[in-house]
């Protein structure tokens, strides 16, 4: 251990960890923010980190509601509660891309079993390559790798006299979100949206989602990133699709993919059409990029970890603070996951698929735990990596001779696999920091990834397949961005009937951004994603904005608490429309209608709204007590 540090509980005490209440409580965790950011990286093709919101509502109802005192208590539920948030993220981004496959091919989508079993050994995985670096990367590297999301957990943890009123915002929060959704998509009072036909003095159109959740993600990327995304929508529909029916207009020019006159497109089918497939190539030259920056940090990370990798060997410590998994559970653990997905049929993925899981598998997971503790997780090119590794799978494939329908469902299966282990070593490196920071003892705390790891895939395959029967993924409730993107990635790799022309363009855009040393991702996912999303989206960026400029009347703490509490009220948005969605999304399925005969409008939905953006002023503004303090 690192000598010169000593954690809140120090080794040689023993307090409630791994507790039946610390399971349970941190399961209902994992299921909720699980399913709400399957829900929101569908819609719009971003998700949360459950890791801060998990550990202020922990903090709420084990000290106020169950009079439970336990900080380590507290760390087991935000473990296993974010276990269930990252496996999503991961799986969302890929698996959905099965789904939009097999509705092109009209073949049978992806079974809950498949879905289930590419959870599983993702996620497993995700935590057992993480194990071995542990020493490495957080105790001996405890200086110099920050870990930023879980450094701030650990902060919130030792905090717990103010986990009660942080929680009322997040669960205020809740409450909103989820009366608007019901009040708009089920009882469908109010129209979720607001949209506008500009005919003159150009072809386009405007619209805007009026949905909290898309209000709370705005707040909680903030002004800086929301704006760019609002600038790349503009771009598209501004700018690119003006010009397209400027073109076509009066004429029966007919440019692939659409199989009709570009005049007899309307503006969404422009989008549909063109503009996704710019979009796409601009994200995915974005994606690429990152990881190009990356490689020097990446080959750096992969040749220290591997330096420090006999830090592990130097013997079996006794303290409680330093017991991991044993070695010799980890190296089974791996080689059975391996062994399972060569030989399962279902996998179809051989003994090639299945090597390469493993190898690049491990790769990414110790990149991604040091880039991480770098510069968190909010930075990690996720997607660069999972698109590199989707191209060469595909390749792969290709010339192994499987370019079948069955190969392309073998290239998602094993993007979809490394994708979630991406996602859950970053998690698990972040959730193990706080750990650190606390005292917690890190082989339970791995076992709460695992327990986090397992319901999350028993019931992801079932969240995905109500999603999909009851509003479809690509649809414009659930474009799917990021799986839409795969999907046109292996789909042109394997084979090869793609626009290229309009994807090229979108790399070309994506070269001008960097050129002007402007993000390239935001901008690309605003020109990918319909304005709808973006324009709510950049709302919620400017009032974050509007808290974080008010330097006349407030201190740089004064901003700071209103910007978290604003978080943690957003949070709640997000998780409360969400959930209500899922509720949706099961009536719908069974074919029950509670939708009323008679709607406010958009008057209605004006006044709704603005109360939302009301409400997360007023979660922001300061109490007294923080004046005073």
């Amino acid at each position: 251990m690192n000598e010169k540090f000593r954690p809140f509980i120090p080794a040689h005490k023993t307090v409630p960890e791994l507790t039946v209440t610390s399971i349970i409580f941190g399961i209902v965790l994992a299921v909720i923010f699980g399913v709400v950011n399957a829900y929101l990286g569908l819609k719009v093709g971003m998700t949360i980190s459950a890791s801060i919101p998990a550990a202020v509502v922990s903090m709420s109802v084990t000290r106020l509601i169950m009079k439970r005192d336990s900080i380590l208590e507290n760390n087991m539920i935000q473990t296993i509660g974010s276990a269930g948030e990252s496996l999503t993220a991961g799986a969302i981004f890929t698996i959905p891309a099965m789904f939009l496959w097999a509705k092109t091919m009209d073949i049978e989508p992806p079974s809950i079993l498949l879905i289930t079993l590419i959870g599983l050994f993702g996620g497993i995985l995700g935590v057992m390559f993480m194990i071995p670096l542990r020493k490495a990367l957080i105790v001996k590297e405890h200086e110099n790798l920050p870990y930023p999301e879980g450094s701030a957990c650990a902060d919130v943890l030792l905090a717990g006299e103010e986990g009660g009123e942080k929680a009322k915002a997040t669960f205020q929060g809740l409450a909103i979100g989820g009366v608007y959704k019901i009040i708009s998509d089920g009882l469908m009072l109010i129209p979720s949206k607001l949209e506008w036909m500009i005919n003159k003095p150009m072809h386009s159109f405007f619209g805007i989602d009026a949905m909290p959740a898309l209000l709370g993600v705005g707040f909680v990327i903030g002004k800086a990133v929301s704006s760019l995304m609002l600038a790349g929508s503009l771009i598209g529909w501004f700018v690119i699709i003006p010009l397209i029916a400027l073109v076509g207009e009066g004429s029966h020019l007919m440019i692939f993919p659409a199989t009709v006159p570009i005049g007899d497109l309307a503006t969404s089918d422009l989008w549909h059409y063109y503009i996704r497939y710019i979009g796409a190539g601009a994200v995915a030259f974005g994606g690429l990029l990152s990881l190009i920056k990356s490689i020097p940090l990446i080959f750096e990370t992969f040749i220290e970890s591997m330096r420090d990798y006999n830090h592990i060997l130097e013997g079996k410590s006794f303290l409680r603070t330093d017991q991991d998994l044993p070695m010799t559970t980890v190296i089974l653990v791996v080689l059975g996951m391996t062994v399972l997905i060569a030989v399962l049929p279902i996998m179809n993925v051989g003994l090639f698929g299945a090597l390469f899981v493993a190898i690049f598998g491990f790769f990414f997971a110790t990149v991604s735990s040091r880039i991480v503790g770098l510069i968190g997780s909010s930075s990690n090119p996720i997607s660069g990596m999972t698109l590199a590794t989707l191209i060469l799978a595909a390749f792969m494939f290709r010339l192994l001779g499987r370019t079948s329908d069955e190969g392309v469902y073998a290239v998602f299966t094993v993007g979809a696999i490394i994708c979630i282990i991406i996602a859950m070593a970053g998690d698990t490196s972040q959730d193990l920091k706080t750990g650190y920071l606390v005292g917690a003892t890190p082989y339970k705390q791995q076992i709460g990834e695992l327990i986090g790891v397992l319901v999350m895939s028993l019931i992801l395959g079932g969240v995905l397949t109500l999603f999909n029967q009851a509003w479809g993924f690509g649809s414009a409730i659930l474009p799917a961005p990021q799986a839409t993107l795969i999907k046109i990635i292996v789909e042109g790799v394997m084979q090869g009937n793609l626009p290229w022309t309009l994807i090229f363009i979108g790399v070309a855009l994506g070269v001008i951004f960097e050129l002007l040393r402007l993000p390239v991702l935001p901008i690309a996912i605003g020109l990918y994603l319909p304005i709808q999303l973006t324009a709510t989206i950049f709302i919620g960026g400017i009032i974050r904005g509007l808290l974080e400029g008010d330097e006349d009347r407030m201190d740089t703490f004064e901003r700071k608490i209103k910007v978290d509490t604003g978080i943690l009220f957003s949070s709640g948005l997000i998780a409360g429309e969400g959930i209500i969605g899922v509720l949706l999304a099961i009536i719908s399925v069974a074919g029950i209608d509670i939708g009323l005969n008679f709607s406010f409008g958009i008057i209605g939905t004006a006044v709704c709204f603005i109360i939302v953006i009301a409400s997360l002023l007023k979660s922001s503004v300061l109490k007294r007590v923080y004046e005073e303090e």
